[in-house]
């Protein structure tokens, strides 16, 4: 194993005991700057079982290199929690603005690590990118002694670096490691991430999470990041506003997600109208099977929506036409590709009204093993459609995902 490493190489390295059994993956490097010296590694940021991020000390480190780590087979379990003095060197040192001794202005884009002793890692070379000298690639990059570079904690830092490593993850694994973040960066970060990215990682944070990042979005940027969101999550997070706020948001939203968020609000949590949401996958009784399946295998519908076609007169968007009946997926792939969804309709299947109370309708899910329930109005209109996810979120503790494991233990 080499006696040096590149830390942004390190994030997301597998991380090994002694017997090759993994036990994780690095998700940031842990450092101590000094004032006369370079910086000294104290540890890891490492991700386990479960999603629990634990701090794993150098001196149970035994090598570093090839794209892992190898430890001693110990590792304290307890959640990290950054003590005054360390640094993260993912989320809060690299990305930053910093000036040579020569004057010159710099990006540091990564930083090396070198073993000075068994145990002592220490900050040794750090990789700059220069400003561009032309309008078209990146600038030139050069190496540099930590101690030829002058450190500005409030310089001003880019986000690439966290970006990159949140789009390779999934929106819960996302979530997670934005909470992971100190407050202010895990704001900044927020404010970079593209519309569409926020609104998957909202949806997986709890309320009090959602507001404080809604609250550091101007309006218009929060309008924009509600239209991304399913109907459901963004009427659920606008009910967490003030109303003045929340009226505000929604006439900054486009009209068409504005009126279904809308029409989720004017029903109680507790009921199936609070819990649907209004965009299951709708088609005509004469739509064929190949129609539905084509349908359901786009990459945008979410696995339990995909689950089931719904069938209705027109028109074919919630609140629709009278609610026709149910073909789930399964049945979809036992017949020709020219069958019609009315020939195929599931008779057991009954479609519940918006006011059904949450717990009546989560005994009808698990009594008959549901994994969506259609949700109808007085005049038999299909309005919404309620998943397995949509009743676990409900039924879950309000701080279910940023402290599961301490839920667990309560």
């Amino acid at each position: 194993m080499s006696s040096k490493a590149f830390v942004a190489r390190l994030v997301g390295c597998p991380v090994f005991d002694p017997q090759g059994d993994k036990v994780g993956r690095v998700r940031d490097v842990v450092m101590v700057p000094r004032e006369s010296a370079a910086p000294r590694i104290v540890g890891f940021v490492v991700e386990v079982t479960g999603k629990r991020r634990v701090f794993l000390s150098i001196g149970r480190v035994m090598a570093i290199g090839g794209g892992q780590l190898i430890t001693t087979g110990l590792i304290n379990l307890r959640r990290f929690e950054q003590r005054g003095g360390e640094q993260l060197v993912l989320a809060q040192v690299l990305g930053r603005s910093v000036t040579l001794r020569d004057g010159t202005e710099a990006r540091l884009e990564d930083l090396s690590v070198v073993e000075q002793a068994p145990g002592e890692w220490l900050v040794d070379q750090v990789f700059l990118r220069k400003p561009r000298t032309s309008p078209f690639g990146k600038g030139p990059t050069t190496l540099a002694r930590w101690t030829d570079v002058v450190h500005d904690p409030a310089g001003e830092q880019e986000s690439d670096h966290i970006l990159a490593q949140l789009q390779d993850l999934n929106a819960a694994d996302a979530a997670t490691a934005l909470l992971d973040l100190p407050s202010q960066r895990m704001l900044e970060v927020a404010e970079d991430l593209p519309d569409d990215r926020l609104a998957d990682v909202l949806e997986e944070m709890g309320e009090d999470d959602q507001v404080a990042i809604l609250d550091a979005l101007g309006d218009d940027r929060a309008a924009d990041v509600l239209d991304q969101m399913q109907p459901d999550d963004a009427a659920d997070l606008i009910a967490q506003l003030p109303a003045e706020r929340g009226e505000a948001l929604l006439e900054l939203m486009e009209p068409e997600e504005a009126e279904d968020v809308r029409m989720l609000l004017a029903y109680g949590q507790d009921t199936a109208g609070g819990l649907m949401t209004t965009e299951p996958v709708i088609l005509a009784s004469d739509a064929t099977v190949a129609e539905a399946l084509a349908t359901i295998r786009k990459h945008e519908i979410a696995p339990a929506l995909a689950a089931a076609v719904f069938v209705t007169l027109p028109p074919y968007e919630a609140p629709t036409g009278a609610f026709l009946g149910v073909v789930h997926f399964q049945r979809l792939l036992r017949y020709p590709p020219n069958e019609r969804l009315g020939t195929l309709l599931d008779p057991a299947i009954e479609p519940v009204r918006v006011d059904e109370s949450a717990a009546a309708l989560t005994r009808t899910m698990a009594t008959y093993n549901l994994v969506s329930v259609p949700v109808v109005d007085d005049a038999s209109r299909l309005v919404g459609v309620v998943t397995v996810d949509d009743v676990l979120d409900h039924i879950l503790p309000d701080d279910w995902r940023r402290d599961e494991d301490e839920v667990r233990r309560g």
